[in-house]
């Protein structure tokens, strides 16, 4: 009886992605950024959320490919009080500098 060689098997390198992206409609003072952390907590990204002082809301996510796709299309639905009308968005290597996502708060000079 003669034994075969096996390889163990290959991990799948998955590439991190930084996903940048400012949505704008009515997206503050409607539960945007607590809903988009719970999301992000859910899908296992890293980042933040943060209002911005023209009204829009900025994200800045940082996983998988996967991950990023589902949860851009998220943000295009938001919370349930939100009405997303845009969301412009781009695509970057991930700086792996988060390690969890958050809520940031601007400050007005």
């Amino acid at each position: 009886m003669s034994e075969t060689e096996t390889s163990p098997p290959q991990q799948e390198i998955v590439t991190q992605r930084r996903l940048h992206a400012v949505v704008s409609g009515r997206v503050q003072g409607v539960s945007y950024r607590y809903f988009t952390q719970q999301q992000a907590n859910n899908l296992g990204i890293s980042g933040y959320v943060v209002n911005q002082p023209d009204d829009t809301v900025e994200v800045i996510a940082e996983g998988t490919p996967e991950q990023l796709r589902q949860f851009l299309n998220f943000l295009y639905k938001g919370s349930p009080a939100a009405q997303v009308e845009r969301v412009v968005h781009d695509y970057s290597e991930a700086t792996n500098e988060y390690l969890s996502f958050t809520i940031r708060y601007f400050i007005l000079d």
